[in-house]
């Protein structure tokens, strides 16, 4: 057994290889974020290995597969990819959809009350899914006992204390007038 696998090896599930084309894509900030998390968190790879069956075919694991080339890898740790040995062709490809599907949803309360902005943008979040992090549709038609509506903005890295400062008086000037407030997290 091998200490490391070449990425050259694996094969991309296209649909060229008698199974049904991955049906996942990421573009854009999300494969960027995923690109940063596998070279920042190597060591998650092994707890969630993209998965090859006996031909080498990817199974589950394309984007990070993608991403591993993307970071310019030519070969990762054997624990990366797992092999899946003498499954039908019905298992693989009821795999593939299964791997792909996500089945959950966001608790966007705990999201909002429970984890920093910047981790959740760091693990993928657009700032358009973060946008109504304060208020979901269950909310809709009740009261609130907790907090009043709230607006996400995150400043760019490089922005100053000085531009957010002004940035956050212009805000203010705009809600006092209906109720609101402009204040920083704490």
């Amino acid at each position: 057994m091998t200490d490391t696998i070449r990425l050259d090896t694996l094969k991309l599930n296209d649909g060229s290889h008698g199974l049904p084309k991955n049906p996942r894509f990421i573009r854009d900030e999300r494969f960027r974020a995923l690109c940063r998390s596998i070279a920042d968190n190597p060591e998650y790879m092994p707890a969630r290995p993209i998965i090859v069956n006996e031909c080498g075919v990817i199974l589950g694991g394309n984007m990070r597969y993608r991403a591993c080339l993307e970071n310019g890898l030519v070969e990762v740790p054997a624990s990366w990819v797992q092999r899946v040995e003498g499954w039908p062709l019905e298992k693989q490809k009821r795999f593939i959809i299964l791997d792909n599907r996500g089945f959950g949803e966001d608790d966007m309360d705990a999201l909002a009350n429970e984890w920093d902005v910047e981790d959740l943008i760091a693990a993928g979040f657009t700032e358009e899914e973060l946008t109504g992090i304060c208020d979901s549709d269950e909310d809709v038609g009740k009261e609130k006992a907790s907090a009043p509506p709230c607006i996400l903005i995150s400043f760019p890295p490089r922005v100053w204390l000085v531009q957010a400062l002004d940035i956050r008086a212009a805000i203010q000037k705009v809600v006092e007038p209906y109720g609101g407030s402009c204040e920083w997290p704490k």
